[in-house]
């Protein structure tokens, strides 16, 4: 997924190559559409959203569409359909439409058309079109116009753009509005008609006046028209309505309750019931207590189950919100106190054992949000309640492999994963629910159950030593054949034997998963099982799987991104032998282990691919290498207090130079030193986070975790030796470890709090430097490296990718030729940009704004050599842009006073939702040449000549003198 988004960006990189394609594509598609066989332009006509995805700059796409437009003119009018389609499916392309009037100037022609269909595909064309021309009367006219012909076609096709047109221009939705509730209410007009007329209404929310009067139409409608078709058409665009205006939320949820309770049409409940999810997924904080406690009257008193699954789902998804809190903050005391209250547990409770498994998951799913949000309240009972019910439904659903089993499965496994997070106490007993449920299920439940016991063991430490004989056992079991659902349980299965054992695996352990490997021999599941092995720190058995992966790919690429990971893992793998207190041993551990990271980071190299660079893999390992070299220096220099101590004459250079720190000798130096390399480390990691904006979360709390060893280190220096007096620790407070989300935080934040007690204990009490300060450094270093690192997610698999593409102009036809420009001129340097996604855009975080930086700065300077101020010698300007459909554009003006050869860099940064700035990149140069401006030559020559004669004058008088 990732290495063909990629591809995709990198085959156009350059502008001027792509550029050069484009147009030879657009050409090539310009002769199929001039061709005289109707099956060629039609070819050519529907392969115009390929091009436009392929090279979605407005310079291109505005031509493509006056293309379009000219066959739309002048062609059949299945040719026109066919233009109709690919307009409707580059909607996001239309605002780059350059030439807008030119464009609608050729489709509007066909309106006056005597053929209706023509007429009709034209306004059809126009509806398309109604977010780049929402006020052009000319197309409201027609439109109004068209509602009122006589063939059928037509009509339709009037009220699809006037639907379109009311949803952008406030103008139209106005002027229209009187219109449609005439149609609506006229005896001429058909019920067919009507029943498409009524969803139009729905955008008449542009204000409150056109809002209330629409609303009023909407009850007028549903009264006299009872009819089933009318009253649901009216309800749903009544719901819509009432979504997008907002100030009628709470009306609308009265109006489909009183519908749902009291209408006896299943179809019209059916509706209310759709409508109020809808209602509750966008504005859960309107419903009020009344409102859910009318829902769950209705939901006990109805006899069908269909009904009752569909009220219950509304339910289930207002438990997850804040409305839950409104429903409970009102009863006083218990929960059960209160019989009002207690109707929505009484229903959950009823439901649970349903013997219809959705009506059991959503009354499960009730249960777990209320437990798990009222917080405040004794619900012991309640508690015991969800954990029977998710047992229940457990066992109901993994014995069966059916899909509506295995989605109704997956309901109840992230209730426990949230039940297990919400109440940690409840934890244990849903863990060995599922351990027990684990030998009796068909295989595509224990996958899930599997993932859910490794979610919750990565939130807890739930799994011990004693659990692994079970899962071992279960282990031995599976995997006699080659099924790719026994191949995806043994992935499963061995994530969660890796969860469960955080230390080193038992050679006995790591004999019974390499067996039954051996047995299975699918090198794609030995490969994720050696990721996971690597994620959760166990490097030895990663080791071992990629050794034996080397000899089984097929691409030299493969072998070198292999043979790099093992490498990485038996680096890993060397500082495990460390122990506190013996610091020569901690020395030789990470000498062996920088010599295997040196090894795997030439593999590394060697896998990179001009399409997959690995980037951010190359960064990670070599700042992984610098911290190993880092530390290793500073034991070194924490050593050199036996081996060099300070000399005799140390005290009274310190006095002499006032500083009393140089009384300790060269150490006091070496450890400045070591600090500000630990902060340089510090900021890269803070660098390499910033870059990595497709990155899984997990990923970058791991980054941020390596930036706190190395700002730690840091802390422990300037606090022990630098600067004792003046170190604070309030900013570094012991952090609790319950909100880590793997094993990995939580012995880091472990270590982190350790060091940090530690430190502040010798803080001050010893004059620095002696060797407590030295060991509690070394010991510190140890600690951090005994945590074996997890290589993340984003180290792998890369689950969202997004790229920017810059285009300037005016760019040079050669990248290395400059572009000229006068020196008294100012160049407009235009930028846009498209953002291009991978399959999952969004996956993780989204853009919110481009922050576009451009700086110039002289390359050569050419002509007199006189002062100039520095201002006009370099240009910096900083503009931020909202991408609409992926594409931004702006403008810059920059000033070249100087004459010579300037180099212009934009530079391009994201903002995402949560205002945290990424440094994605791209980063583009161009070369400017500022040229000297006729007028201003002409002056200079005419002075030069001016000083000519006077020159020669003063030679003579220096000649005469002699």
């Amino acid at each position: 997924m990732a290495s063909n988004s990629t591809k995709s960006f990198l085959a156009d990189a350059g502008y001027g190559e792509q550029e050069l394609d484009a147009n030879s594509a657009l050409m090539e598609l310009d002769k199929g559409l001039r061709s005289g066989k109707l099956g060629e332009q039609c070819e050519a006509v529907v392969r115009f959203p390929r091009l436009f995805q392929k090279y979605p700059f407005p310079i291109l796409i505005n031509s493509a569409f006056l293309k379009l437009a000219d066959v739309f003119r002048v062609g059949n009018n299945f040719l026109r359909l066919c233009v109709l389609k690919v307009t409707q499916q580059s909607e996001k392309h239309l605002e780059k439409i350059l030439n807008v009037d030119e464009f609608v100037k050729r489709i509007f022609s066909v309106i006056h058309s005597n053929d209706p269909v023509a007429r009709a595909i034209t306004l059809r064309m126009l509806g398309s079109l109604a977010s780049i021309i929402p006020e052009r009367k000319n197309a409201h006219h027609s439109i109004r116009q068209s509602l009122d012909s006589h063939d059928n076609v037509e009509v339709e096709a009037a009220v699809f753009a006037a639907a379109n047109f009311s949803a952008q221009s406030k103008d139209f939705a106005v002027g229209i509005c009187n219109k449609i509730s005439e149609m609506i209410q006229g005896l001429a007009t058909p019920v067919d008609l009507k029943l498409k007329l009524i969803p139009i209404l729905q955008h008449m929310h542009h204000d409150a006046i056109l809002a209330s009067s629409a609303r009023q139409l909407l009850q007028q409608l549903v009264t006299s028209y009872p009819s089933t078709k009318m009253v649901i058409v009216s309800l749903h665009t009544f719901t819509l309505l009432a979504a997008s205006s907002l100030v009628d939320t709470p009306k609308q949820i009265q109006l489909l309750l009183q519908y749902l309770k009291n209408d006896p049409r299943k179809a019209v409940k059916r509706l209310a019931i759709q409508d109020l999810k809808l209602l509750a997924n966008k504005t859960p904080h309107t419903w009020s207590r009344e409102n859910i406690q009318a829902l769950c009257e209705c939901a006990l008193q109805t006899p069908y189950d269909s009904l009752k699954l569909g009220m219950l789902s509304v339910l289930s998804t207002l438990s997850g919100t804040i409305a839950i809190k409104q429903y409970f903050s009102l009863a006083p005391g218990n929960v059960g106190s209160s019989p009002r209250s207690s109707d929505l547990v009484k229903l959950a409770q009823e439901c649970c054992y349903h013997n219809n498994r959705g009506i059991a998951a959503h009354g499960v799913r009730v249960l777990t949000n209320i437990t798990v949000s009222c917080q405040e309240k004794d619900l012991v009972a309640l508690e015991q309640d969800a954990v029977f019910g998710l047992e229940s439904l457990l066992v109901l659903c993994s014995q069966d492999d059916s899909p509506g089993a295995q989605a109704t499965l997956k309901i109840a496994l992230n209730c426990m994963v949230k039940l297990a997070k919400g109440r940690p106490h409840l934890s244990q007993s849903v863990v060995e629910t599922l351990l027990t449920q684990l030998h009796s299920a068909q295989d595509a439940s224990r996958i899930l159950m599997c993932h859910c016991l490794a979610a919750i063991a990565m939130q807890l430490p739930v799994l011990g030593d004693g659990m692994l004989g079970d899962l071992m056992e279960l282990y031995k079991v599976i995997g006699r054949s080659a099924t790719d659902k026994q191949q995806e349980l043994l992935v499963s299965l061995a994530t969660v034997i890796f969860v469960a054992s955080q230390k080193a695996l038992s050679a006995e352990v790591k004999a019974i998963i390499k067996q039954q490997l051996e047995s299975v021999s699918n090198g794609w599941t030995v490969y994720r099982i050696a990721r996971q092995a690597s994620r959760m720190g166990n490097h030895d058995m990663a080791r071992e799987l990629y050794q034996s992966l080397l000899t089984q790919v097929a691409s030299e690429h493969f072998y070198f991104w292999l043979n790099s990971l093992k490498e990485f893992s038996h680096a890993e793998q060397c500082l495990t032998g460390l122990q506190e207190e013996n610091y020569s041993s901690a020395l030789s551990c990470i000498a062996e282990s920088l010599k295997f990271y040196h090894k795997g980071i030439a593999s590394l190299t060697a896998a990179s691919t001009p399409l997959n660079p690995l980037s951010f893999q190359c960064e990670f390992v070599k700042l992984r290498i610098d911290l190993l070299q880092a530390f290793s220096q500073l034991i070194c220099t924490c050593n050199s207090l036996k081996t060099s101590p300070p000399p005799a004459i140390a005290t009274t250079i310190a006095m002499t130079l006032g500083n009393d720190l140089q009384r300790c000798g060269r150490i006091s130096n070496q450890m400045k030193q070591s600090m500000e390399e630990f902060r340089s480390l510090a900021s890269r990691y803070a660098d390499l986070y910033q870059a990595s904006f497709d990155a899984d979360s997990a990923t970058l709390r791991n980054v941020e975790l390596q930036q706190q060893s190395c700002l730690l280190i840091s802390h422990a220096i300037e606090a022990l030796i630098l600067d004792p007096e003046s170190a604070s620790f309030q900013e570094y407070g012991s952090s609790g470890t319950a909100n880590a989300d793997s094993e990995y935080e939580r012995r880091m934040m472990s270590v982190y709090n350790h060091v940090l007690e530690e430190v502040e204990s010798l803080n001050r009490k010893y004059t620095p430097v002696s060797y407590m300060h030295t060991a509690c450094l070394c010991n510190a270093i140890i600690a951090l490296l005994k945590v074996p690192l997890s290589f993340q997610r984003y180290f792998f698999q890369k689950l969202q990718s997004t790229s920017i593409k810059l285009a300037l102009s005016p760019s040079p036809r050669n990248p290395a030729e400059p572009i000229a420009v006068q020196s008294n001129q100012q160049l407009a340097l235009k930028v846009e940009g498209v953002v291009q996604h991978g399959s999952k855009p969004g996956l993780f975080r989204k853009i919110q704004s481009v922050c576009l930086n451009v700086s110039s700065t002289l390359q050569s300077k050419s002509g007199q050599d006189y002062k100039i101020p520095i201002d006009n010698m370099t240009n910096e300007m900083e503009q931020r842009v909202e991408p609409h459909n992926d594409y931004f554009s702006t403008q810059f003006l920059l000033n070249f006073a100087i004459l010579g050869t300037h180099n212009i860099t934009v530079e391009s940064s994201v903002k995402d939702a949560n205002g945290i700035v990424w440094k994605t990149g791209p980063r583009t140069t161009i070369f400017v040449k500022s040229l000297e401006d006729p007028y201003s030559q002409q002056i200079r020559l005419q002075q030069q000549q001016a000083q000519q004669p006077l020159q020669q004058q003063q030679q003579r008088n220096a000649y005469t003198r002699f």
